[in-house]
């Protein structure tokens, strides 16, 4: 069983969660068999000091932290809760935001309407409020974080008015590592709160940006999707990545190629390729980053013996215990086009059963519009909790196909 004793000397292990709307259910599969079958495997729980994410990734993150004394039973409750949502209930229309828009695009200046700033979503975000705060009680993480039970929890935003990654921190100051100065990424000390989380997930046109001490913020994945250095700069040494973003052949079959011409024209099918260059790309580059340092670093080590990191690091004047040091990483990502999967799903018989009305008829014929069987706009805003059943299940089934690597990984990892 955990103690509540970080302050051992092994590797420190960083959960890091992507951002992808609708699509961390597919998160939120992999979790579960990280926390609930994986320690039968080692035969003891898997400790996650460090927990980062950014969009529906810090949403995650912060159902993580706070249920931190729970390390099994979290994954379920999670589960339970990504399984009872329902879709009418969370895209709801904005009709201030639907005004705004169209004034817009006639040339208008922007100004409040009905007493109210325009903040650049169209989906009430009223709904997804009551579902957060409802299944996440955000003090908790306090308590965690002051027992030791998690070292530090972060969530990534992007800064409306800079532009600038800010990394909203609640950590123990005493064990979390001095932040060195990053040229793009600032790091906020923060208590945790359910407007925090809604700014990381606020998508540009989806859902409005989302005020905090005065300042505008919205989704953190426009320039940080997955929070690969907010993990490294708070400490860990070894990372579990998880990504719902399928990486498959370069070249698309014809028929594919040619579903995907005839859908080009269309809007939705522009901004759904267009929030995956955005929110889904670049990871393959940050994880490739990562290990050409460790080849370096271990090149060194080999050369010049065991002081050659720390000393890389006084050169470069990096903080102790922040700077420059190898970091393992473990990427667990979708092994299906989830949205070829969203598609194919909003289109079938269940489907059609269960989503009536307006609503229903809308997702529909977004799915249509993006092109047959593909509908990866949709599969962003699907907040569905049939289709995030679906979802959890390819999660958990493509990290039950790294389980030899995640034990390799935990090997070592023994928390006193």
């Amino acid at each position: 069983m955990f103690t509540d004793d970080l302050d051992s000397e092994g590797p420190r292990v960083a959960i890091v969660l992507a951002g992808g709307g609708a699509r961390g259910a597919y998160e939120v599969g992999a979790v579960r068999f990280l926390l609930e079958e994986l320690p039968k495997r080692l035969g003891r729980e898997v400790p996650f000091e460090i927990i980062c994410g950014t969009s529906v990734g810090a949403i995650n993150a912060c159902f993580l932290a706070a249920f931190a004394d729970q390390p099994r039973l979290r994954a379920r409750i999670l589960a339970d809760r990504w399984r009872s949502l329902k879709v009418e209930h969370i895209l709801r229309p904005d009709p201030i935001e639907l005004v705004a828009l169209v004034r817009e695009l006639m040339g208008a200046h922007p100004k409040p309407i009905w007493g109210k700033e325009p903040r650049g979503g169209l989906v009430d975000p009223t709904g997804l409020m009551k579902v957060l705060a409802d299944a996440i009680p955000f003090e908790r993480i306090d308590d965690h974080v002051r027992a030791g039970r998690i070292r530090a929890a972060s969530v990534s935003t992007t800064h409306v008015g800079t532009g600038r990654t800010v990394v909203f921190v609640q950590d123990d100051e005493d064990r979390v590592p001095a932040w060195g100065m990053h040229h793009a990424m600032d790091r906020r000390k923060a208590v945790l709160r359910l407007e925090h989380a809604m700014a990381s997930a606020a998508i540009p046109l989806v859902f409005p940006a989302v005020t905090i001490d005065g300042d505008l913020y919205c989704d953190g994945g426009l320039r940080q999707n997955v929070p690969l250095s907010p993990a490294r700069r708070l400490g860990a040494d070894r990372l579990v990545v998880i990504n719902p973003h399928f990486v498959g052949s370069k070249d698309p079959t014809p028929e594919v190629a040619e579903e995907r011409e005839q859908a080009f024209p269309g809007p939705a099918f522009i901004v759904g390729k267009a929030l995956n260059a955005l929110l889904m790309d670049r990871l393959d580059g940050d994880v490739d980053r990562l290990r050409r340092i460790n080849q370096i670093l271990d090149a060194g080590t080999r050369e010049y013996g065991p002081g050659f990191v720390d000393s890389i690091n006084r050169q470069l004047g990096l903080p102790q215990g922040g700077g420059l040091r190898p970091l393992r990483t473990t990427v667990i990502r979708a092994s299906h086009d989830i949205g070829r999967l969203c598609g194919e799903f909003v289109q079938s018989p269940a489907f059609g059963r269960t989503a009536k009305g307006l609503t229903g008829k809308a997702l529909r014929r977004l799915a249509t519009s993006e092109g047959p069987e593909e509908a990866d706009l949709l599969s962003y805003i699907l907040f569905d909790g049939d289709f995030a059943t679906e979802l959890m299940a390819l999660g958990e089934a493509d990290a039950r196909a790294q389980s030899t690597e995640l034990c390799e990984l935990f090997e070592d990892v023994v928390r006193h």
